[in-house]
């Protein structure tokens, strides 16, 4: 199965491991599993970065590395995609949200993320 990491779950990785579920955590570290990370989520950490909502900016100074350390592909995001999250229901206003949505969907990944707004758009989810 090929990996989607929603912001928070990045974040959470890094920052406050204990409040990923066992299983998401194994899944992080696993190497073997292919993960991914939207091109999205450094744009919408920078937004939160640049309102106070990051609580360490360092991380997105090193947004790159702690990718890579993650084991991490940072995924382009493609105008089809942008123009399909734009399409989407408006039963969410997040526009990042809606990226990884749309991304996610094409792709065929399955995103790790808490947020069950993704079941609503038909997006394989996993959190467990």
């Amino acid at each position: 199965m090929n990996f989607l990491l929603d912001t928070h779950t990045f974040i959470w990785f890094l920052e406050r491991p204990e409040r990923l579920p066992p299983r998401v955590h194994e899944i992080i570290v696993d190497s073997d599993q292919p993960l991914a990370l939207s091109m999205a989520t450094p744009w919408e950490m920078a937004i939160k970065a640049g309102t106070g909502k990051l609580g360490n900016p360092g991380i997105l100074e090193n947004f790159e590395l702690f990718a890579r350390r993650c084991g991490c592909t940072v995924l382009p995001l493609t105008v089809r995609q942008a123009i399909a999250s734009g399409g989407l229901p408006l039963r969410h206003k997040d526009p990042f949200d809606r990226l990884l949505a749309a991304q996610a969907l094409e792709l065929a990944l399955t995103v790790i993320s808490c947020d069950t707004i993704f079941d609503e758009y038909g997006v394989k989810r996993f959190w467990a």
